[in-house]
């Protein structure tokens, strides 16, 4: 997990990175910041799942930033000497609000609490893609791609093609979205058996649905209807063409 901390004094941000990485090692500071322009910056920028937040800093208040970056897909702990402002963190669904100086158990507390928190949530995104995927002949229709920055529910439809890279897959998605992933192609290759995603080459696997046009000559390419060729790799040639054929009946 990652946390951003946005805290004008460079104690109070020592105090929180010390304790994070003595109790929650799982948890790493990928940013600290000192003001509201800084920590919109370091939040938009690292996608944090915890954001530990000040509400007094030179250049506004902690609210104004919540407001900045939506929508909110973190954690926030208030971190602050000014209890008056309790309620306001309560209207913007504040995970907690920890008055200073900090009591060291009570911010534990919090941090574990919002790490359940996030787990739960993990864990009924991955119930309901299963839910889904159990549904109309148990053909796999969504699948999740964890990437450094979140855990994304993707349609299956929405996969133009996936490309190996090393030990990494891209995928190209409609609309033009790209995501990279560490997983190998050939991991995908196997959970998306049945789909229409096929293997065309050993770095590709294309979605039959926006196969445009093959090209015989060349060796061998496909025509995607986003614009892109992908090669087809010889020993796969007779294979993808019977896949393309079967495809228009389906």
């Amino acid at each position: 997990m990652k946390a951003v901390i946005v805290d004008d004094e460079p104690a109070i941000r020592n105090t929180i990175t010390t304790l994070l990485k003595e109790n929650f090692p799982d948890i790493s500071v990928c940013a600290a910041a000192g003001s509201v322009t800084e920590g919109c910056e370091a939040v938009t920028k690292h996608q944090p799942d915890i954001l530990f937040l000040d509400v007094e800093l030179p250049d506004g208040l902690g609210f104004e930033l919540l407001k900045k970056v939506t929508p909110v897909r973190f954690r926030t702990i208030f971190i602050t000497g000014h209890q008056e402002y309790a309620l306001d963190a309560i209207k913007v669904s504040a995970l907690d609000y920890i008055l200073k100086p900090i009591d060291e158990d009570e911010l534990k507390a919090a941090i574990i609490k919002a790490r359940e928190l996030i787990n739960h949530e993990e864990e009924q995104l991955k119930i309901l893609a299963l839910t889904e995927n159990m549904q109309e002949r148990k053909v796999l229709r969504r699948i999740i791609l964890k990437t450094a920055e979140a855990l994304q529910l993707i349609s299956v439809s929405d996969i133009i093609r996936a490309e190996a890279e090393s030990n990494y897959t891209h995928f190209h998605l409609a609309g033009g979205k790209h995501i990279m992933v560490s997983r190998t192609l050939k991991e995908y290759e196997a959970m998306l058996s049945g789909t229409g995603l096929i293997r065309v080459h050993q770095s590709h696997l294309v979605n039959l649905n926006f196969i445009d046009k093959f090209f015989r000559h060349d060796g061998g390419y496909i025509l995607l209807k986003d614009g892109t060729t992908v090669p087809v790799s010889p020993v796969l040639k007779q294979k993808v063409l019977q896949a393309i054929s079967d495809h228009l009946y389906e």
